[in-house]
């Protein structure tokens, strides 16, 4: 008996009314769907990125205040106020970080443009030294100052960019106000947000969930907390060495080691370490040696830190190694730019907190591979009597005699 057409083929398939397979209109439809829907994707992706960079930012900085609000809301302050007032000593001091670094730059580059045949004239005599070279400095000077040389026009096109730098400048001070401003619902309505989140889901999962939030803002503020704790003792240990150095602006240049050297890992002290000494070396009223000085000052100090009171201080809260800190700073830069490269550092500790409290932990067998050296500290013998051998550990004090 004969098949109609249309309907089955040879192998048994199903076959539209023009000899298609019925499932091959579904598919066409499906990819070009797929296709537009990406499209659709990437273009509101790119159009909303501020935005999410922004909110990113603001679930970061919660999170490391939050702890804080949490402890004044346990003293009796109202939420709303208490999340002012962190976030107010948060911004004063992110102003005066940049106020002082700022004024530092502004200094040096007026200087610089004020006693240009000064700072050049050093520096070819230092080189002259250092390479063996017989370089002429006024004939450098000479080039400088030429009105159609390169320097010259270099300086020009820099100031066509003034008005773009100053838009770029209030651009980021509104960013700024909207991450602060976001920040804010994000604490003082935390526990509104996390009710509301919470009534969509059975028990167990709101256990899970509110055991894992909890986790993410101990650890990301703790880590947050430790680092800034690490940057403040910094800072006031190099402002005492910049004053006896004579480094030019010591507390600008030590705010700018303590903070630089925390929150960016690994090359965060060498990078830190340029600036105080470039203006020490550059600067006419002080000697080269202060710089090597400074130099010398600063990577002593970073080993005083890793081996004194970074283990102390980050004890209670999580240390990053080092090769994940590197990796996740770069990741991070490579994705969102330099507001990545800051926030892969507390995004790392929070999920590194998450993982090490999830799954089963199993008893490292003993192999030389795993053996973690500990420092030993330094016993104290206690002082016995004479009576007592050395070898004698009694349980209680001796009995007064008679």
């Amino acid at each position: 008996m004969s098949v109609a057409s249309g309907s089955h083929d040879d192998g048994g398939e199903h076959l539209g009314p023009a000899g298609m397979p019925r499932w091959a209109p579904f598919a066409v439809l499906l990819f070009w769907g797929a296709f537009i829907g990406t499209l659709v994707l990437r273009w509101t992706f790119s159009k909303l990125a501020g935005l999410l960079l922004l909110l990113l930012v603001s679930l970061f900085l919660s999170l490391a205040i939050e702890p804080a609000v949490n402890r004044l809301a346990a003293r009796g302050w109202r939420r709303g106020r208490a999340t002012l007032v962190v976030l107010f000593v948060v911004l004063l001091g992110a102003a005066v970080f940049i106020t002082a670094i700022s004024t530092l730059v502004g200094r040096q580059v007026a200087d610089l443009l004020q006693n240009t045949d000064k700072y050049v004239t050093r520096i070819v005599n230092f080189v002259n030294d250092l390479v063996g070279t017989k370089l002429d400095p006024r004939e450098v000077n000479e080039q400088i100052q030429d009105e159609n040389g390169g320097f010259q026009k270099f300086i020009e096109s820099q100031r066509d960019d003034a008005l773009r730098l100053s838009f770029t400048a209030l651009g980021g001070l509104l960013q700024a106000f909207s991450a602060t401003l976001f920040t804010y619902y994000l604490v003082a309505d935390g526990p509104k947000l996390r009710r509301a989140i919470c009534s969509r889901l059975r028990p167990s999962r709101q256990r899970s969930v509110l055991q894992a939030w909890e986790l993410a803002i101990t650890k990301t503020g703790g880590y947050l907390y430790s680092r800034a704790l690490l940057a403040g003792l910094s800072a006031l240990f190099h402002w005492i060495a910049f004053t006896i150095i004579g480094v030019p602006a010591p507390v600008a240049l030590a705010l700018w080691v303590g903070i630089i050297s925390q929150f960016i890992p690994v090359v965060g002290t060498y990078i830190a370490g340029v600036l105080p000494v470039v203006v020490t070396l550059v600067d006419p009223d002080t000697s080269p040696v202060r710089g090597l000085i400074a130099f010398a000052f600063i990577m002593v100090y970073q080993q005083v830190e890793n081996y004194l009171f970074a283990p102390r201080i980050t004890a209670r809260t999580m240390e990053l190694h080092a090769a994940v800190a590197f990796g996740a700073a770069l990741a991070g830069a490579a994705t969102l730019g330099p507001i990545g490269a800051v926030l892969a550092l507390p995004a790392a500790a929070m999920i590194q907190a998450v993982a090490s409290e999830s799954g089963r932990r199993h008893t490292v067998i003993d192999n030389p591979l795993v053996t973690i050296e500990e420092r030993q500290r330094p016993t104290v013998r206690r002082r016995t009597a004479p009576h007592i051998a050395p070898h004698d550990t009694p349980d209680e004090d001796p009995e007064p005699a008679g």
